[in-house]
């Protein structure tokens, strides 16, 4: 365990923490920057339209800009490190990880969220043997099989847009009356011909032998066998904040900020997906994180340490 109390402690190193982590950096902070990776979500995504500054751009290819952005300023993120509690004892914070534990004045909980499952029979016992999480790590595995994408919201639809280049079949399997996803993707979707949407579906069973050969769906009373060899789960993700108990939660479990990104404890500060700040975006992540550096530099500078 180390004595060294550092000014800031950034948790997490997606969009919002390695913002955060320039602009320590830009206000000559002593700080440390933890994560399990780099880039978070934001490296998982497929096509990225949506950042300004790029008309186009990649998951992984921003992730890597990200990274480039930090190497400037001599930002080096500790890793892997999984932050298993964050506390307040005093006026100094706690965080624990798997390997040690870092101690600081204020930290920047930015750990993002983690892909919810299906909870059915199968999923567990077919996880990487055809079940998967991330189109964008796992997808070209599949090229040339066929494939069902479960979800109708943006992750769902950026998978399935990710597969139907490189699949011949992709199910789309979606559990309301209509898709939930930006419009310019659904139409972009209605395009393909090698994609099937089918609404008010809902996934009871994955099936296979050593790997993934099938799943059972529910679909107007009715249950049918889809032959695939690869299932891409994509409905929503679940807020990675059980480290941090000491913080208010809203009943998704995300952290509960004010404008400046202050949780209830004080030093205690969060940005990005892990919040209760609508609207789950990489340009929003990234303001966030910016908001919460200069929330915790104006916090240290008025606390004496």
């Amino acid at each position: 365990m180390s004595e060294k109390i550092y000014e800031l402690i950034i948790v997490g190193a997606g969009p919002a923490g390695i913002t955060a982590a320039v602009y320590a950096a830009r206000k000559k902070l002593d700080f440390v920057i933890i994560s399990q990776d780099i880039g978070g979500q934001a490296a998982w995504s497929g096509d990225i339209e949506n950042y300004t500054g790029y008309q186009f751009i990649t998951g992984p290819e921003l992730a890597l800009k990200f990274n480039e952005h930090m190497a400037a300023f001599g930002i080096d993120v500790v890793m892997p490190r999984l932050a298993q509690k964050i506390v307040k004892e005093g006026n100094i914070i706690r965080v624990t990880t798997e390997k040690t534990e870092y101690k600081a004045r204020a930290v920047i909980i930015a750990t993002g969220k983690k892909p919810r499952e299906l909870g059915i029979e199968g999923e567990k016992e077919f996880k990487n043997k055809g079940v998967t999480y991330c189109a964008t790590c796992d997808g070209p595995l599949f090229r040339d099989k066929p494939v069902a994408i479960i979800g109708g919201g943006n992750s769902g639809l950026d998978a399935a847009l990710q597969m139907m280049k490189i699949s011949p079949k992709v199910y789309l399997i979606n559990n309301t009356a209509e898709l939930t996803g930006d419009r310019i993707m659904i139409e972009k979707l209605r395009q393909s011909t090698g994609v099937e949407v089918r609404n008010n579906t809902v996934v009871v069973r994955i099936s296979g032998e050593r790997f993934v050969n099938g799943i059972e769906v529910s679909q107007n009373s009715q249950v049918y066998h889809l032959s695939v060899k690869g299932v891409f789960v994509e409905i929503g993700l679940i807020p990675n904040s059980q480290c941090a108990a000491e913080v208010d939660k809203n009943t998704q479990g995300e952290i509960i900020v004010d404008c400046r990104n202050r949780t209830n404890v004080e030093g205690m500060f969060a940005a990005g997906d892990v919040t209760n700040v609508p609207e789950k975006q990489i340009i929003i992540a990234c303001g966030e994180g910016s908001k919460a550096c200069l929330a915790a530099f104006n916090y240290l500078a008025t606390h004496a340490a």
